[in-house]
């Protein structure tokens, strides 16, 4: 009578693993893992993963972050690279260097350092583009004076 979905979800491929390191953790060395990570407590070290790290708002990182996605809300000193992007919430605080196609961050979060989006090489010279700017003083004659309400000359 009615039609039942017979296909069952596969848990083991596509779902995402979100793993969480609490606050009362401390951690140092090398971390690499994939889905999703979320910090809470301090990390000292490297972090690498193509996927997303979320860092907690009591959360304390030092160190180097390779990922895919950063998303934080804590406190990170050292140098990040996000092949998607970073995004600071607005409790965060970054002291260090960021390199991400895709920055952005609320109002209320701190950034002391430099960022790198990956924006194209510099021109210090203008293009050849443009049309030639006509020198208004040679034209002084040819341009009626301005005229004030009031003024005896009309």
């Amino acid at each position: 009578m009615w039609e039942q979905n017979t296909k069952r979800k596969d848990n083991s491929g596509n779902s995402e693993n979100i793993t969480l390191l609490g606050k009362d953790i401390r951690v140092r060395g090398v971390l690499r893992f994939e889905g999703t990570l979320q910090i809470e407590g301090h990390f000292e070290g490297e972090i690498h993963t193509k996927d997303v790290l979320v860092v907690g708002e009591q959360a304390v990182i030092k160190g180097t972050i390779n990922a895919g996605t950063l998303i934080s809300s804590g406190k990170i000193k050292g140098t990040i690279t996000a092949a998607e992007k970073v995004q600071l919430l607005k409790s965060a605080i970054l002291v260090g260097e960021v390199h991400s196609p895709f920055f952005s961050m609320e109002v209320g979060a701190h950034i002391q350092g430099q960022i790198d989006m990956g924006a194209s090489p510099w021109v210090d010279e203008p293009s050849q583009d443009y049309e030639e700017v006509t020198d208004l003083a040679r034209r002084k004659g040819k341009i009626r004076p301005l005229m004030m309400e009031g003024d005896p000359s009309q």
